[in-house]
């Protein structure tokens, strides 16, 4: 990955983690098991958005371990600096590495965490981690799953076209895509976990702007590459007056047999 690439990744995480923060569904954390000190694996970590969200809102003393692929980003994330509930600072390390390679022992004994993650994942990559967790037994809380789902407000009658074509570049190469939320949710069960599912959605409004446009430039783009025939005026269009989306995601808290 480009230095370039790295800091317009960068960019973008800064730009949507204050909606991010909003839409994470808090009551989900009231079911999670009390008691430390508390692990926590924050898989996907970027550049550490759910460790400054989450961490302040959990009793400590914590420790983070944030795991990503991008160094890039990880090199971010180390520069965080946290506290808990109490406000003692929180122990952080970062480890660069494949996901889908930890182990029931990597993750005994601790708080499973992820962002904006399992999208990304094809259904093996996805069982890989759920049987992972489920060995170790451990809670699971990921959030800001794509469920795909787009509204708009003033609506428009080529909305529906690009919500099902971007759905589709979703799904490319096996990935998961809007589909995730539910099998992950699907796999826990099979696991013998208890499975709770929120809502999640941004709600993009006038005071979310440059968020909004970024976000529909990228929403627009992914649906034209998979459907050339999308091409047009439609962005332009959405781009030259205000606009309102709600973009649908859901957060998971999975909670072992023992919990």
């Amino acid at each position: 990955m480009t230095a370039l690439s790295v800091g317009l990744s960068v960019d973008w995480l800064a730009l949507r983690e204050p909606a991010d923060a909003e839409a994470r569904s808090v009551p989900l954390l009231d079911a999670l098991p009390a008691g430390g000190p508390l692990v926590v694996h924050d898989l996907g970590s970027g550049t550490g958005s759910m460790l400054r969200w989450l961490a302040p809102r959990l009793p400590g003393p914590q420790r983070w371990t944030l795991h990503d692929r991008l160094p890039g980003l990880l090199d971010v994330a180390r520069r965080t600096t946290t506290v808990d509930s109490s406000g003692t600072p929180v122990e952080v390390c970062v480890r660069e590495g494949d996901i889908t390679a930890l182990t029931p022992a990597d993750l005994a004994g601790c708080l499973v965490t992820s962002s904006a993650l399992l999208d990304m994942l094809t259904t093996d990559e996805l069982g890989i981690l759920v049987a992972a967790c489920a060995g170790a037994g451990c809670p699971v809380l990921w959030t800001l799953c794509v469920v795909g789902r787009i509204s708009f407000v003033p609506a428009d009658a080529r909305d529906h076209a690009h919500e099902t074509a971007f759905n589709a570049h979703q799904r490319r190469d096996g990935r998961l895509g809007p589909s995730a939320s539910a099998v992950a949710a699907r796999l826990f069960r099979q696991h013998g976990y208890t499975v709770t599912v929120r809502p999640s959605p941004w709600r993009l409004g006038a005071a979310d702007r440059a968020l909004a446009e970024e976000w529909l430039r990228g929403w627009v783009g992914a649906a034209v590459e998979h459907d050339p025939s999308l091409a047009g005026d439609y962005l332009a269009y959405r781009l030259a007056s205000p606009f309102e989306a709600v973009v649908g995601h859901e957060d998971i808290l999975a909670l072992p047999p023992t919990a």
